[in-house]
C-alpha cells in the first residue's frame, strides 16, 4: 500500500479508537491532539475528506466529526495486526473457574459469565449438538426396588439424569441384565443411533426384563433426541442498555435496542450467525449488515467455535459495532480454547 494510504489508514485507526472509547464523533483538531501522526490538521482534514468519499467514515449531523461506517470497522479488523493476548494471570484465572464446573451445564455458562464480565458484551454460547455427540457411558442405579436413575454421559460432558418408574420390583440379577443390554446398545453410539438401537431393545429382551426394557427404552429416546430450545446460554444481555444509542448513531439505520433484543429472542437467528464457527482458533468477525439479518444492522458479532480435535459448538459476543475489537477477539478466543480444553479433559 503506498505511504498516502498507511496514513490515511493511521486517520481511520485513530478515528476508531477515538471513537470506541469517547463514544462521541472525532474531528481533525482530536486526532492531531491525541495522536502522533505527524501531518498537520490540514493533511488529516484532506485524509478524512477521502476516508469519508470512499465510506470509510461518516457524519452523523452537521458540524459534527466523523465515526466509522461497517466498511471503516472491516477495514480496521482486517489490519489488526496484532491482538494483545489476555496477561498469564487473566488466562489462569479464567482456567480455573472453568475447571471448578461441575458438570457441561456450569461450564457453559461459566464460560458466558467470563465472556460478559471481559468484554462487557452479550456473551453467547452454543451447546454441543448432540448429533455429533456420543454416549460414552450409562449407569443405572437403583434408588427404590421400583425405581431406578438413569445417567447418560456423552463425550462432549453432557450428563442427563432420568428417572424410570418400574412397574413391579425388580431383582438385582435382573437390574444387572437390564444394564448389560442397554449399556450394550447405548455406548459408543452417536446419539441417532443409540435411540434407534434402544428403541428396538425389546424385540430381543427377555421375557422377565421386556416391561422394564419398554420403559427405560421410552425414558432414554426422549433424552437422546436434541432439543432446539436447549441449545443456546446467554449472558449480559443488560450490557446492550448501556450502549442502547449506539444503535442509532447512524442516519438511515432503521433498528433499535428493541429489534435487537427480539432478534436474539429467536435463537435461529444467532444459531446461524454462529454457524460459520467451524474451526477451534479462528475468530470471524461480522459486522453491522454482514450479520445479513435486518434487525441486528447495527451490531457486530464476534464468533470462533470450541472444542479440541472436534468443534463442539460456537461461541462469542454480540454488541454494537462500536466496540473494542482487538480486546473482544482475544477474549473470546482466549475463553473458548479454555472450554475445549476442560470440556475435553471430562
Amino acid at each position: 500500500m503506498a505511504s498516502t494510504d498507511e496514513r490515511r489508514f493511521e486517520v481511520l485507526r485513530a478515528i476508531v479508537a477515538d471513537y470506541v472509547s469517547t463514544k462521541e464523533p472525532v474531528g481533525s483538531k482530536a486526532l492531531v491532539e491525541r495522536h502522533n501522526l505527524g501531518v498537520s490538521s490540514a493533511t488529516v482534514r484532506n485524509d478524512m475528506a477521502v476516508l469519508e468519499a470512499e465510506g470509510y467514515i461518516a457524519q452523523p449531523h452537521t458540524s459534527s466529526g466523523r465515526v466509522p461506517t461497517d466498511k471503516g470497522y472491516r477495514q480496521f479488523v482486517d489490519r489488526i495486526a496484532e491482538v494483545k493476548p489476555l496477561s498469564t494471570a487473566e488466562r489462569r484465572a479464567i482456567l480455573e473457574f472453568l475447571e471448578t464446573g461441575v458438570d457441561l451445564d456450569d461450564v457453559l455458562r461459566r464460560g458466558v459469565r467470563l465472556l460478559a464480565q471481559l468484554t462487557r458484551q452479550v456473551a453467547i454460547v452454543q451447546y454441543p449438538s448432540l448429533s455429533a455427540s456420543s454416549v460414552r457411558h450409562l449407569e443405572i442405579v437403583p434408588l427404590t426396588p421400583a425405581r431406578l436413575l438413569l445417567v447418560v454421559i456423552t463425550d462432549t460432558g453432557r450428563v442427563d439424569q432420568r428417572i424410570v418408574e418400574l412397574g413391579d420390583v425388580i431383582s438385582d440379577e435382573d437390574l444387572s441384565g437390564l444394564r448389560n443390554l442397554l449399556g450394550g446398545a447405548l455406548e459408543g453410539k452417536r446419539l441417532a443411533a443409540a435411540s434407534h438401537a434402544v428403541a428396538a431393545l425389546a424385540d430381543d429382551a427377555p421375557p422377565q426384563l421386556r416391561d422394564a426394557v419398554i420403559r427405560a427404552a421410552t425414558v432414554l429416546v426422549e433424552t437422546l433426541v436434541e432439543h432446539p430450545e436447549d441449545r443456546l446460554v446467554l449472558g449480559g444481555t443488560a450490557n446492550l442498555t448501556r450502549n442502547a444509542a449506539d444503535f442509532e448513531a447512524l442516519p438511515g439505520f432503521p433498528g433499535s435496542l428493541r429489534s435487537v433484543l427480539e432478534a436474539l429472542e429467536e435463537q435461529v437467528v444467532v444459531l446461524k450467525l454462529l454457524a460459520a464457527a467451524q474451526q477451534p482458533g479462528t475468530v470471524t468477525v461480522r459486522i453491522g449488515e454482514e450479520t445479513q439479518v435486518e434487525e441486528m444492522r447495527g451490531t457486530s458479532m464476534v464468533t470462533t467455535g470450541y472444542g479440541l480435535s472436534t468443534v463442539l459448538g460456537g461461541m462469542g459476543v454480540l454488541g454494537p459495532t462500536r466496540m473494542d475489537y482487538p480486546g473482544t477477539i482475544a477474549s473470546v478466543a482466549t475463553v473458548a480454547k479454555y472450554i475445549g480444553e476442560v470440556l475435553a479433559g471430562r
